[in-house]
Order: C-alpha cells, then structure tokens, then sequence
C-alpha cells in the first residue's frame, strides 16, 4: 500500500470536513446540544462530520473498519482499521474557542500507519505516515530539542468524567506547576499532541482518552523524532486510556515523573 498516496487523500478529506464544521461556527442554540456526560458535549455537526468521513473513507479503502468516536458506524475490518474523532474540541466548537480538530489514523494490524489532524481556526494540517516524516502544511516538522522537565512547556487535559485519579493528577499538576517552564490546557488532545510533533510544546500527558484521541497526533509525533508511551513506559497506550508524548530527549525523565504521581489502579470506564 502507498502510504503517502493514501495520506495526502486523507489531508483532503480533513480539510473538507474543517471547512464543513468552520461553517458551524456559532451557530449552535443550547437547544442543539446533548450531553454525553456532566461535561462531555455533542452536537449535529459532530455527527454530521463524522457521516462525512466515514462515506469518504469507505471509498477510499473498502476494505476498512472503523473505530469513532460518534458510533455513525459499526463496520469492522480484518487488517485496517480507521480511527476518526470527526470534532475534537467539541467543548471549545460550543463556545467558539480554538482549537477544533479533525482526527483521522489508519491502523494496519492495530499499529498507526497514516496519522492527519487538522486544526481549523489555524487553517493548520499536520500529518505523517509509516517511514515518512512529519509535516504542518508541506513543511518538515521535528520534535523540540528540550533535555530537562524542568526547561520544558508541557500539555495536559483536564478530566471530565472520569474522577477516580483526580487526586494523584492535581499533584502531579503541582509538582510540574514548580518545576517546569508552565503547563497548558487548550482541550483538544489531537492539537496537542500535534503541538508536540512540531515543537511548541515539549511534553504532553494525560488520562482517560480514547484512541481516537491519539491515534493520529501519536504517530506524527514518532515520525516527527518523538516517543510516546503510556504511563508505564509501554506502548499500549492506544487502548489503555492513558498517554504521555515527548521529544526523545527529555522522555525518560519526564515519564518518571508523570509514573511517580499515575502509576495507580484506574477504573476502565
């Protein structure tokens, strides 16, 4: 397969769901929102992009499956699988806050192949694919140089559902509130992660995600220089809820820190 062919379609395809959602942009009555959770929103549009994809991912590779975040699908695949978070900052698409991404990833055998997220306030597209670099509009990015937490600006989402490892998450946001450059929270963990891959943040973590979370802004992350793991070092981090994401250079040390405070039993809903 043609991975690099199969990626720039895929560019596409998010671009024009951007385009779809940016049309939406305060549009949306009170009325129009469900709740999910206490703070877990959906709209028409997260739906309706999520249509969108799924028909135009289908023709692009029928034999596919899909992993979304909205459910439009059930269809399965024997060796790919396409992983797709149609609106990802749906809390922020409400308010009309940046960032709202489009996140695509391929999986071949359960392992990222073409990763895409597509940020639409800034018109900005990052993406990678097995064995290629990594890119944020045709042009080569690469990882941050940053060796020390304590020098680095790190990313982290901020539970809102999921409760049951608040306590060990505000001390590990208290600990890197004293010992690091500072730490954001922008609520899109695809433009995250993506910030990552091109350097302008250093290091990001977080629990309870999904894998349509990740999966894309993972992958460009490794193909941008980067590591990624979960909270144990491993690489399971696509389906056990829990991610951190750095350069190489400073992953070591900062995984140590995130494992001191995270390392506990968590529920698996």
């Amino acid at each position: 397969m043609d991975y690099g062919k199969l990626c720039s379609e895929v560019v596409v395809i998010a671009k024009e769901t951007g385009s779809y959602i940016r049309g939406y942009l305060n549009q949306i009555a009170e009325n129009q929102i469900q709740k999910k959770g206490k703070q877990n929103f959906v709209t028409f549009v997260d739906k309706g992009a999520e249509e969108r994809i799924v028909k135009s991912l289908s023709a692009l590779l029928p034999e596919a499956g899909f992993i979304t975040e909205e459910g439009t699908t059930t269809k399965t695949g024997e060796n790919y699988i396409w992983v797709i978070d149609p609106l990802d900052g749906t809390t922020n698409f409400i308010h009309g806050a940046p960032p709202v991404s489009v996140s695509i990833a391929l999986l071949e055998n359960d392992q990222p192949v073409i990763g895409v997220v597509y940020e639409l306030f800034m018109d900005e597209c990052f993406y990678a694919w097995k064995g290629s670099r990594a890119y944020l509009n045709d042009s080569e990015i690469k990882v941050s140089s940053v060796e020390k937490t304590s020098d680095a600006l790190i990313a982290t989402g901020f539970p809102f559902h999921n409760f049951d490892r608040i306590e060990p998450y505000m001390e590990s946001l208290k600990y890197f509130f004293t010992h690091s450059h500072g730490v954001r929270r922008i609520g899109s963990a695809a433009a995250d992660l993506s910030y990552v891959a091109c350097g302008r943040y250093d290091a990001f973590y977080e629990y309870n995600l999904n894998p349509w979370d990740v999966a894309a802004g993972a992958l460009i992350i490794e193909q941008a220089g980067g590591k990624v793991s979960d909270f144990k070092g491993n690489s399971g981090f696509l389906f056990n809820r829990e991610i951190v994401a750095s350069n190489a250079r400073v992953f070591d040390d900062f995984l140590t820190h995130v494992s001191r405070f995270m390392n506990i039993q968590q529920s698996r809903f």
